[in-house]
């Protein structure tokens, strides 16, 4: 992952030296306006380059376009690799993350079950418990209480 991140941070140096380069290429181009060309006066870039300066600046336009595309598709594919990295985590993120399961040990056995001891034969086993009936959540049912009628007991 460290390296991932050296590259790309080494690469975006280079990408905007390069789009610099490439803007100032193209408008240090003449136009049929003269663009920015004319600002360096009619004859200095003629001077500088020479007759053929069209013809360079055209050049050094294809070669920083170049040089930007492959940049922008190799920064692309760093990226992806790098989110990719991240999602699994660093060789020690991966060994921390695993179960730990401990290494049987060679050197000393297993110890066994202890022996069951012989019970006297004068003592009686205790009687089993019978289990306790589960207690249901539902309230206990309410016994009816006798009707009393308000009409008179005589006839």
């Amino acid at each position: 992952m460290f390296w991932t991140n050296l590259v790309i941070d080494i690469l975006l140096v280079i990408y905007v030296i390069d789009c610099a380069f490439m803007g100032l290429v193209i408008l240090m181009q003449r136009s049929k306006q003269e663009g920015l060309g004319a600002a360096f006066g009619s004859g200095v870039m003629g001077e500088t380059f020479g007759a053929q300066t069209s013809q360079v600046l055209v050049k050094a336009t294809v070669w920083a376009a170049i040089i930007f595309f492959i940049l922008s598709i190799v920064l692309a594919r760093l990226y992806s690799h790098q989110e990719v990295l991240a999602e699994q985590g660093s060789p020690v993120q991966q060994l921390l993350s695993k179960p730990i399961t401990p290494a049987p040990n060679a050197t000393s056995p297993t110890p066994a079950a202890p022996a069951p001891t012989a019970a006297p034969a004068s003592s009686t086993a205790p009687a089993p418990v019978p289990p306790t009936p589960a207690t249901s959540s539902a309230p206990a049912p309410v016994p009816p209480t006798p009707a009393t009628s308000s009409a008179p007991a005589g006839k």
